[in-house]
């Protein structure tokens, strides 16, 4: 029986190397066939790529595919997130050079040169199927690699239609379709961790499973950190404005984004105030037994409830038996006062559910905020609704995030924005606070070599005086 398991794993395993090994052989040769693009033909490439989801009948299409697919989300907010992060994405790519020489420095004597990366193997999730690897084909063909997209087993057929939709607008161009690919069904972590070992760089967005394998494969890997984003309320808030944003953001697309608030920190002085503005923006405050009902929907055996996630706010309601009025809300709002594995509130929860803490003062909210990223979430993100910037500043200073954002939708501006300046992006850098190499927004930075040519300049030598100097001053020789 052990003899008969191990043979059958071998043959799996060969043909996982063979399914990938052809992969490989294709986009090597089509990055060959790209390989003397000139920016005006990269950023064609890239453009056909943008045109493949932004099409309004693609958009569509992809949209309603994913959410019958994966059951997460809803069509609508699909459609305006695969438009609105391609468009942004193109709008930061179309601006930049990324053939040849992209940067010279006449004083420090120096010349940069882009090069392709390799081969990339990107792993994208259920909550993205489509706009995802469109995101990320975009940025790798600016760099004139080659890309191999691997999807979640639920967000298959929708992966595989984006990758119909950009192969069809490479071949329309006269571009090689193979510089974009997808894994073959049936898909298997086997067959994505062979492809990580396989490619020159792995991007993972989705499951810290799946980042965890990347960093494990032995290639470079790109990877992002859990979500889990406090957003503090303070007594100079705009309240009605604030709550308004933060409707706008944790509603879009039904929680799926990493982005998307997932508890409010309001300072006392303000706090019944605002939660009646963010009841009259369509949230409903769980009160007494209410908070125990929602709990047990949303966790069945310490594991978030597939049946309510990610699902508009009436079948969450129903589902938990809130009544008519909670039907009636937008989202859901559950007042809380601890955090860590005994208070499931204070973590990720992917669905329509917002933890409400009541602070002190400042001080007090900007400690919660540590607390809660400490317990799930660190490296991410926080955000703040204030009229001080202060609290913004000192936010920013004392909380190890990679981005705090200020009197925004949270999930709508942290991945790049018309009214902000981050780069538009669908995987975001956690640093090494959240077990992740980058801090920022992932760009096509990260898919380009760069050679530098260094040439002599004149020297640049202080003398020891100037370097030591203050130091002897104060400490002797």
């Amino acid at each position: 029986m052990n003899d008969t398991a191990t043979m059958d794993r071998n043959k799996g395993d060969a043909t996982d190397r063979a399914v990938v090994d052809e992969l490989l052989r294709r986009a090597r040769a089509a990055m060959a066939a790209f390989a003397d693009a000139g920016q005006a033909r990269v950023d064609e490439a890239v453009t056909a790529l943008a045109w493949s989801i932004y099409e309004p009948g693609r958009a569509r299409a992809l949209a309603e595919l994913a959410v019958a697919d994966t059951g997460l989300g809803n069509v609508d907010d699909k459609i305006a997130k695969n438009r609105r992060k391609t468009f942004g994405t193109l709008r930061d790519l179309a601006r930049v050079k990324s053939v040849g020489v992209i940067e010279e420095d006449a004083a420090k004597g120096l010349v940069k040169w882009a090069k392709p990366v390799g081969v990339v193997c990107a792993v994208v999730p259920s909550t993205n199927p489509a706009a995802t690897p469109v995101n990320k084909a975009m940025m790798a063909i600016k760099g004139r690699n080659a890309i191999v997209i691997a999807p979640t087993p639920a967000g298959a057929a929708a992966t595989a239609r984006a990758v119909e939709y950009m192969r069809a607008e490479l071949a329309k161009c006269g571009l090689p379709e193979d510089l974009v690919q997808v894994v073959p069904p049936p898909v298997s972590r086997a067959v994505t961790e062979t492809l990580m070992r396989a490619c020159d760089l792995n991007v993972v967005t989705g499951s810290q499973n799946n980042v965890r394998a990347a960093y494990r494969s032995g290639t470079p890997s790109i990877g992002v950190g859990v979500g889990n984003v406090p957003v503090i309320v303070d007594s100079t808030a705009d309240l009605a404005a604030a709550a308004e944003k933060i409707r706008a953001s944790k509603t879009f697309d039904n929680a799926t984004s990493c982005s998307a608030e997932n508890a409010l920190v309001i300072v006392d002085d303000v706090y019944d105030r605002a939660v009646a503005a963010l009841e009259a923006a369509g949230g409903y405050m769980a009160r007494g037994a209410e908070k125990d009902r929602i709990r047990e929907t949303l966790w069945v055996d310490g594991q978030l409830n597939r049946k309510v996630i990610a699902k508009d706010a009436d079948v969450f309601a129903r589902e938990a038996g809130l009544g008519a009025a909670a039907e009636a809300a937008r989202f859901f709002m559950v007042p809380e006062d601890g955090v860590g594995p005994d208070f499931p509130f204070s973590g990720e929860k992917l669905a329509l559910v917002l933890a409400v803490y009541r602070a002190a003062d400042f001080d007090a909210a900007l400690a919660r905020v540590q607390e809660i990223l400490r317990h799930q979430g660190g490296g991410h993100s926080c955000g703040i609704h204030t009229d001080d910037p202060a609290h913004a500043r000192r936010l920013a200073e004392e909380v190890d995030v990679v981005r705090v954002l200020v009197n925004q939708a949270h999930c709508i501006g942290n991945g790049g924005s018309f009214d902000n300046g981050l780069n538009f992006t669908l995987s975001m850098g956690c640093g090494t606070w959240g077990g992740n190499s980058i801090t920022e927004n992932l760009s096509w930075r990260h898919f380009v070599n760069i050679t530098h040519l260094s040439t002599v300049i004149p020297e640049d030598r202080p003398s020891e005086e100037a370097l030591f100097g203050d130091y002897w001053a104060r400490r002797g020789r």
